[in-house]
């Protein structure tokens, strides 16, 4: 339990750091369900990282599209 009360603070605490809101709301959202999806897989802080990493790129390639 206080695994997961510390890595929602360091993610929060990032979120607050990241300039660009976009980026910040892609990584979060995509940290929420690749958090949720690596839980069920047994490893969630993996699956935080890598939506994380997704929603990132996903959130950049929507900006230079619009």
């Amino acid at each position: 339990m206080t695994n997961r009360i510390a890595f929602a603070s360091a993610l929060a605490i990032a979120a607050l750091l990241t300039g660009a809101p976009a980026e910040a709301k892609g990584c979060l959202k995509g940290a929420v369900v690749g958090g949720v999806a690596g839980h069920m897989a047994g490893h969630g802080k993996m699956g935080a990282a890598a939506g994380c990493a997704i929603g990132h790129h996903n959130a950049n390639k929507k900006a230079k599209q619009g």
